[in-house]
């Protein structure tokens, strides 16, 4: 017997104590069965099959191990106006290196090393990719994704924007390690009616931040596959973030960053909460000692 993806899953990605990696299917009474197969096979999510037995997670990963993470930026109306920014003509469009994903519960870095005192949240709707595609058209899009998830674009806006640390480096300033938590888990398209029609929140220790629709978005989610998959082939298990709602830290008067002990809670409607704490990058610094947590 197969899953058949039209009903719709709710997968997790975790790590049981034996030190291996399974998905399992979240079930609406809290449980999760383990699932057999790889959701990136040719049968794409069908491909997985029950076991009838409960997985046992010793720790939730990351829904997926990307390949590649292509970003949005000034993807939503609110948050271009939250800036006075133009409507973009097309995506714009930055990266962040796979080693940034973090999983649920792991915590957000600040960086210590190449420090930064204006770290930033994103939330954001991600996008799974689940079979290779290439110039697909925006009708036909949808049909390449394998799930949804939420995520949180970490940004530390002064390597991002200041010129005396080469200000226009998008990669560096969201691509330090921990800037890209994903999870709780992966929404299968037959759970989420329209990926363009969900509330997102995000709340910084229990404070509401965003509160926005991705109806908000100003190139919806089929148009940007289609337009990342232009002359560009996208692989399996790329992972796309849609770009944020109006109400980050850096649109706050005074700013409002990340600190250490603050908690980081992204939730999506249809797909759950995503929820990361702060602390300090625990690298050596002189002396032998690591920074506090």
């Amino acid at each position: 017997m197969r899953r058949d993806p039209q009903n719709g899953m709710r997968l997790q990605r975790y790590r049981n104590p034996a030190g291996g990696i399974a998905y399992g299917q979240l079930h609406d009474d809290g449980r999760c069965e383990r699932l057999a197969g790889d959701p990136f096979g040719p049968e794409g999510a069908a491909g997985l099959r029950p076991t009838g037995e409960e997985a046992v997670i010793a720790q939730l990963l990351a829904p997926v191990a990307p390949p590649a993470i292509l970003c949005i930026g000034v993807n939503y109306r609110r948050h271009a106006a939250e800036f006075g920014s133009a409507i973009p003509a097309r995506p714009v469009v930055f990266m962040k290196p796979p080693s940034a994903v973090q999983d649920p519960g792991g915590p957000i870095a600040l960086p210590v090393a190449l420090p930064s005192d204006s770290v930033d949240y994103e939330g954001e709707l991600a996008v799974v990719i689940g079979r290779r595609c290439k110039n697909v058209n925006a009708s036909e899009a949808l049909a390449a994704v394998l799930g949804y998830s939420c995520a949180n674009d970490v940004s530390a806006r002064d390597w991002q924007k200041r010129p005396e640390l080469g200000g226009g480096q998008w990669c560096r300033g969201k691509g330090f390690d921990s800037f890209c938590p994903l999870g709780p888990l992966l929404a299968t398209p037959a759970t989420i009616a329209n990926p363009n029609d969900l509330q997102l929140t995000t709340r910084v220790s229990g404070e509401l931040r965003q509160d926005a629709s991705t109806s908000d978005m100003i190139f919806p989610v089929a148009e940007l596959i289609a337009f990342l998959s232009g002359s560009t082939t996208l692989e399996p298990g790329t992972v796309i973030l849609t770009g944020t709602p109006s109400g980050v830290g850096m649109g706050s008067d005074p700013p409002r960053w990340l600190r250490p002990g603050d908690t980081v809670s992204i939730s999506i409607a249809g797909i759950g909460t995503l929820t990361n704490p702060v602390i300090l990058e625990p690298v050596a610094v002189p002396g032998g000692s690591a920074p506090a947590d």
